[in-house]
């Protein structure tokens, strides 16, 4: 049963999360919504226990496409960075800045960088192109992320500095433009780069917030010592070119690891 306990651990989570919510803000959307992140994250998380080979698309299809396809398209809501800076300014504990707190501010102190794992649409659409593994040296470009960061920022402070009437339109409208310019520049790069991760790298504004949370995070994978031959298996095959034969929180890249589990699987000795 130890197996299960990470999935078990992460619906109790989410549920924790759904019923705080919908009790506190008296509104039903709340269970719905974390119950069903949480059932789906669980899932993927069991379903990799069990060793099926696509679990962690199934986690990623399931959230990612929920929050862009209903969240986003449907219902409307900016849940991109954008959309977290405009409820942040008019003072709303609502949508973004739910999203926000839950899976990228103090998540990720629990989780770590999960959400970029099984939840970013993103990264859900990235992962389909051929370069899965980096076949590549790492560019010294990570600076960019905080120029989009603070761009992001920027944006949403002209717009109410400016008084822009019918704010939620132009977020929506922000929603769909942001969306499209992220996976052109996704894909772009992960072409240029040779690396399907290359925008979560480089680019992406919420790694600002995600990277210190994620060194303090309490699920991490660490190597057992006994077993390791080091044999650089790990380091081959992981997306974001965490060290994984180190277990400390200063390995190198350690704040970028998504818990994607190809180390684990791809250990010939059951050593992570």
């Amino acid at each position: 049963m130890k197996k299960y306990s990470v999935p078990l651990v992460m619906l109790a989570l989410f549920e924790g999360i759904a019923v705080t919510l919908w009790l506190t803000k008296d509104n039903i959307f709340y269970l719905f919504n974390f119950s069903y992140i949480g059932l789906s994250l669980s899932l993927g998380i069991f379903l990799f226990a069990v060793k099926y080979k696509y679990a962690r698309r199934v986690a990623q299809l399931l959230v990612g496409g929920y929050m862009l396809i209903y969240l986003g398209l449907i219902k409307g809501e900016n849940m991109q960075i954008e959309g977290f800076w405009y409820y942040l300014f008019t003072g709303v504990f609502e949508a973004a800045t739910i999203h926000y707190a839950v899976a990228k501010i103090f998540g990720p102190l629990i989780f770590g960088r999960g959400w970029c794992g099984y939840a970013c649409w993103t990264a859900m659409i990235l992962d389909l192109l051929p370069y899965k593994r980096p076949r590549g040296p790492r560019k010294n470009i990570g600076w960019i992320r905080y120029v989009t960061f603070l761009s992001s920022l920027v944006f949403v402070a002209a717009l109410f500095l400016a008084h822009v009437d019918n704010m939620e339109r132009v977020m929506f409208r922000a929603f769909i433009i942001g969306n499209a310019l992220y996976y052109i520049v996704g894909t772009a790069l992960a072409f240029a780069f040779k690396d399907n991760r290359a925008f979560c790298k480089y680019i992406c504004p919420v790694t600002v917030f995600l990277k210190p949370m994620s060194y303090f995070a309490l699920l991490r994978i660490k190597r057992d010592e006994s077993k390791c031959v080091s044999c650089g298996k790990c380091r081959a095959v992981c997306p974001m070119e965490v060290d994984m034969t180190d277990s400390s929180r200063k390995r190198k890249n350690g704040t970028e690891c998504i818990l994607c589990f190809e180390c684990v699987k791809n250990c010939p000795k059951g050593a992570l």
